[in-house]
């Protein structure tokens, strides 16, 4: 197969498309909707913090049951229907009857919701990779899709005054339960189109796979390389940081006086392409040490344009913020995967990117949620509304400070460890 039928072409990215709506409608405005109902930093973390629990489980389920026993499309479809429930009914109990909120029961129902989303991210991938016999062609326009996705459903916070009032509300729709619901709706589709999608046949093998495999065991010697043990560490750490921006953006817009924050945010995404697109020039010019720090000063700048931004007469400092997504995630991520892949024998780079998905966004988002919860609560201004203490609004500007703090730490950190000379995205002998 040369090239993919439009048919398969056109369902793989439907596929995505709604596989990315299906979290990219509420997750961004979440925040701001617990804040609303008086969860506090701490509570919200733990909130965001399901997300890796769910992605520590999804190799489980993925790698030892889905590639050997059922056909991925009807477990893509059942995974969807599955999270849509649940989220529905999470939606129905960020408060009870009398107003108060519902810390614990919201808990279990989002790792509920993410143990069986999660495993959809790599399990939308294999479906599509399956298809194709020249992925490193076919899949970047399949797998854009669900960025244009996540792009698209942001744009519901534009008729934010218009969908209130038709539900009996008022206000902004990101403070509201609304967004989940319509969450919860797509998942609803994209879970029954899944049953649609083409064949996906579970692997036949007889190589048993063990228990070590599905950890990444093997993948352990890569540490032995200093380099390698500098850039996980380097890669750990900047999750940290990272998690101000991905648990408390929308918050923070919000609390300024931006209007229309969800799609606002959307530029990041934009950008994401954009960057996507280029990265190969940079690959060109740039050896992988340079393209991570540059990742990494991007980051830095981006805390700097919200402490310092406002939405008045330095809106652009915002707007400049938000677009540096591109290079903060492109350069260090995308950068960091391909990297690895570099590092690791063939036979066990599947198990390398497991790994460091395991440590990063498992482990460094857990705590890195739950440590960010900390830092946002100590900063929050408390008011007397209506009879109770309600918190109102935070010092933004001290809380941007941690993240630059910590990024300053880790680039010097990996300036000074990590010399590592390996090549990618180009021919090593040009």
């Amino acid at each position: 197969m040369s090239n993919l039928s439009t048919n398969v072409r056109s369902r793989l990215s439907i596929m995505m498309f709604l596989q990315y709506a299906f979290n990219g409608i509420w997750v961004p405005p979440l925040v701001s909707c617990l804040g609303k109902a008086g969860y506090s930093g701490v509570e919200i973390g733990w909130m965001y913090a399901t997300f890796a629990l769910g992605g520590l489980f999804a190799p489980f389920l993925v790698g030892m049951i889905v590639d050997r026993f059922f056909s991925g499309q009807k477990v893509l479809g059942v995974l969807n229907l599955l999270a849509a429930g649940f989220l529905w009914f999470a939606s129905q109990n960020v408060v009870n009857d009398a107003g108060e909120k519902q810390p614990m029961i919201l808990f279990w129902l989002f790792l509920a919701h993410y143990l069986c989303y999660v495993p959809t991210w790599p399990l939308t991938n294999s479906i599509a990779l399956y298809q194709m016999d020249n992925p490193g062609k076919q899949f970047p326009s399949i797998r854009v899709m669900g960025t244009f996705g996540w792009i698209a459903v942001s744009t519901i916070s534009l008729f934010s005054d218009k969908i209130t009032p038709v539900l009996g509300m008022e206000g902004n729709i990101e403070f509201t339960n609304i967004p989940m619901q319509l969450g919860c709706a797509i998942g609803i589709v994209a879970g029954l189109l899944s049953f649609f999608m083409p064949k996906t046949p579970p692997k036949v093998t007889d190589q048993k796979i063990t228990f070590g495999d599905i950890l990444g065991v093997k993948a352990l010697a890569l540490f032995k390389d200093r380099n390698f043990l500098v850039f996980t560490i380097s890669t750990l750490l900047i999750m940290f940081p990272a998690l101000f921006y991905w648990l408390f953006c929308n918050m923070f817009l919000n609390e300024i006086g931006m209007k229309y924050v969800q799609f606002k945010q959307s530029i990041g995404q934009m950008a994401e392409v954009i960057f996507l697109v280029l990265m190969p020039l940079f690959f060109a010019r740039f050896g992988v040490k340079p393209m991570l720090v540059i990742g990494m000063f991007a980051w830095m700048a981006r805390f700097l344009c919200f402490g310092f931004g406002n939405a008045d007469n330095l809106t652009f400092m915002l707007y400049l913020g938000l677009a540096l997504h591109g290079v903060c995630y492109d350069f260090f991520f995308v950068t960091g995967q391909l990297y690895t892949d570099k590092k690791a024998p063939k036979e066990i780079q599947a198990q390398a990117q497991g790994l460091i998905s395991m440590i990063t966004f498992g482990f460094g988002w857990f705590f890195g949620a739950l440590l960010v919860g900390k830092i946002v609560d100590h900063y929050s201004i408390k008011a007397i509304v209506e009879g109770t203490e309600k918190v109102v609004n935070h010092s933004w500007q001290s809380i941007w400070m941690f993240p630059i703090g910590m990024i300053v730490f880790i680039t010097a950190f990996f300036l000074i460890f990590f010399n590592d000379k390996t090549v990618v995205g180009r021919d090593e002998e040009a």
